[in-house]
């Protein structure tokens, strides 16, 4: 019997290149999430929000934090955000 490896499989991917906007994708934050039960991590706000909604404000605050990101990543990750 074959031991199964904990690693995700080789064709899944996880993270978004610096190009099509950095940070997790959607199959990325499922998989966060089933292993690290009770985790509240979300997707990135990136569609039209309406101004004071929860997501606006989510972006908001994204947005603050991430201000000195200066890095290929960093910048490509505000960039989909439209901060």
């Amino acid at each position: 019997m074959r031991k199964k490896s904990k690693n995700p499989p080789r064709t899944m991917k996880y993270y978004r290149s610096t190009k099509s906007g950095a940070g997790m994708t959607r199959a990325g934050v499922k998989k966060y999430r089933r292993d690290n039960p009770g985790s509240k991590l979300k997707t990135a706000v990136t569609g039209k929000v309406k101004p004071g909604s929860k997501a606006a404000k989510r972006r908001k605050a994204f947005c603050a934090r991430s201000k000195s990101w200066t890095g290929p990543r960093g910048k490509a990750a505000r960039r989909r955000w439209k901060c």
